[in-house]
């Protein structure tokens, strides 16, 4: 027998996990799920007697395509039926991007901190990293710009930004995007976009009309609650659309998340009631704990950012100790997603007892 063993690819060793620590709950005590920046609420009773009935088909396989969801979303979003495609939540629409629009050695703008994916798609993929560092937690779209060379394909951009929850806004972000040569691939991801409200809020699927280098990314994973069944969704022109699906897993969305989906967008007028009251808390504990000295940026989102730098593993373990599990970016800041009103007092109550001892 040979000595010798199968080796995985040497590129991966360069590759970060998705999220390195997650936090631990306390041993006793009620705990809260504030790292993953999920809706708090479980989904509505129509969308779960959806889910009870899709449960009766697993037995069968689900389409190949989910061809319902992506005419709904057809109509819902006003495009043509070749610009949709769908993954098992945004995440892997970006894989069958790194596949599809990826080669190796290729350059990929983005902004750091972002969005985690960022660097696990683009190295697997073989292309280089190119981290462009926030400027007041803001993406700095003009060094991002001037970061575009001749070996740039891709750019990344979340809108608002994850984890800091900031937004440029569409004036300029369509100025960045006009600065982008045509065939560099702009990918925005919207995760968040029901969250983003205001008059500069962009709308990416409207950008997306005449840019034909633009892929607009969407999830029901957070505003609509489905975080647990996995879809997502994009908008693009037909050519890239088609190489997407080429590289989607056949039948990745599951009935389950399909007939959920849809149940969601016909309740959206009960969602929005729920994203309201989301976002309502959202700035009740900005508010608060502004009150209490802490520094936390303007978010468009259902989370918030404490930018702690080297102060956020001590607050983070004192947190956990509390049973608040938040996404700790040990050294930069705490990532702390807008949970249901008891968890956020409890949240405003520890932080005010640690502001003394900063």
């Amino acid at each position: 027998m040979s000595s010798l063993s199968p080796s995985p690819r040497v590129v991966l060793d360069g590759i970060p996990a998705y999220v390195p620590k997650p936090p631990q709950p306390p041993a006793t005590g009620v705990s809260h799920r504030l790292f993953l920046n999920e809706n708090p609420y479980p989904p509505l009773p129509s969308a779960l007697a959806t889910i009870s009935r899709a449960a009766s088909q697993t037995n069968l396989y689900p389409g190949i395509f989910p061809e319902q969801l992506t005419d709904a979303l057809a109509r819902k979003l006003d495009v043509p039926l070749s610009h949709v495609v769908t993954g098992p939540g945004s995440v892997g629409i970006y894989q069958q991007l790194g596949q599809a629009m990826l080669s190796p050695g290729d350059e990929v703008v983005y902004a750091w901190p972002s969005f985690e994916a960022f660097p696990i798609v683009v190295r697997m993929a073989g292309a280089v990293p190119v981290e462009v560092p926030l400027t007041d937690e803001l993406h700095d779209l003009e060094a991002m710009a001037a970061a575009i060379t001749p070996r740039t394909s891709m750019v990344l951009l979340c809108e608002p930004n994850n984890p800091t929850g900031t937004a440029v806004g569409a004036a300029e972000l369509k100025r960045f995007l006009d600065r982008v040569p045509g065939h560099v691939l702009v990918v925005l991801d919207e995760a968040y976009f029901e969250f983003c409200q205001g008059p500069d809020a962009p709308d990416g699927v409207e950008l997306h009309r005449d840019r034909p280098n633009l892929v607009v990314l969407r999830t029901f994973s957070k505003a609509y609650g489905l975080a647990g069944l996995r879809v997502g969704y994009g908008v693009a022109h037909p050519e890239i659309a088609e190489a997407l699906r080429k590289c989607a897993v056949p039948c990745g969305v599951s009935r389950i998340a399909e007939q959920a989906a849809l149940a969601a967008l016909d309740a959206e007028s009960e969602l929005f009631d729920q994203v309201d009251r989301i976002t309502a808390e959202r700035e009740r504990l900005r508010e608060a704990l502004g009150r209490q000295g802490w520094s936390i940026p303007p978010g468009a989102t259902n989370f918030l950012w404490m930018p702690l730098g080297d102060d956020s593993d001590r607050v983070a373990a004192a947190l956990e100790r509390r049973g608040l599990l938040v996404r700790n970016f040990s050294g930069d800041g705490l990532r702390i997603t807008v949970g249901r009103p008891e968890a956020n007092d409890l949240l405003i109550e520890t932080l005010k007892g640690l502001t003394s001892v900063r």
